[in-house]
């Protein structure tokens, strides 16, 4: 079971109501699971968001396949707009 903090940004700090909160979740996707749960407009957010571990990018790898391990954080990116 991975340990760690999951920070928002934008939209997904808005949703969550935090600007971080710690987490214990074995994958991405037990995490994404965890964290939407009785939150409905993060659950919103999150499945248009992109995500960093340890700032690496998760790009399209299924969540459920990525490992989270001791210590490390995860980084929820909604869409930016901007130009």
């Amino acid at each position: 079971m991975g340990t760690g903090k999951i920070r928002y940004w934008a939209a997904a700090k808005e949703a969550a109501g935090v600007a971080e909160e710690p987490f214990d979740a074995a994958t991405l996707g037990e995490l994404m699971t965890k964290i939407t749960r009785d939150r409905v407009e993060l659950a919103r957010v999150v499945s248009r968001s992109s995500f960093l571990v340890d700032g690496a990018p998760v790009g399209r790898r299924p969540h459920d396949e990525v490992l989270l391990g001791e210590g490390v954080t995860v980084e929820v990116l909604p869409p930016f707009a901007g130009g």
